[in-house]
């Protein structure tokens, strides 16, 4: 079959069609890109004021501030192969002589410690820091 045959009309329709599709396309995927963008800037949002309530409590109660989103790396071996690995917590705290690492949750499962990520997290924070 030769294009030549084919009514203009025909042409102009699929290529309309084609270029139609390919907005909509254009569109739809512009628009799930700023959904995530609004969601990780309400999810950010939501973890600042939950820091800055965190903080405001932690002091409320004696708490002296000794650091916010402490760093810190420790060692372990994979495979007989030596790994750091990195680590940040919310707040260094202490209370007296005693050191503790305050960690902000705001998510609906995050704060409970029947959630396994939550225990592991906790224990890792004991294991890496110099806390009571």
């Amino acid at each position: 079959m030769d294009f030549r045959d084919v009514p203009p009309a025909l042409l102009l329709a699929v290529a309309g069609a084609a270029l139609f599709f390919g907005l909509v396309q254009t569109l739809r995927l512009a628009w799930r890109s700023a959904r995530q963008q609004r969601r990780i800037a309400r999810i950010r949002e939501q973890g600042a004021a939950g820091e800055a309530r965190a903080e405001a409590l932690l002091r409320e109660l004696g708490y002296t501030i000794l650091g916010r989103q402490v760093a810190v790396s420790y060692g372990v071996q994979i495979d007989g192969e030596p790994m750091t690995v990195g680590l940040r917590a919310d707040y260094l705290v202490a209370h007296g002589p005693r050191r503790y690492v305050a960690e902000v949750k705001t998510g609906r499962l995050a704060p409970r410690i029947d959630t396994p990520a939550t225990r592991r997290q906790l224990l890792e924070y004991r294991l890496a820091f110099d806390v009571d």
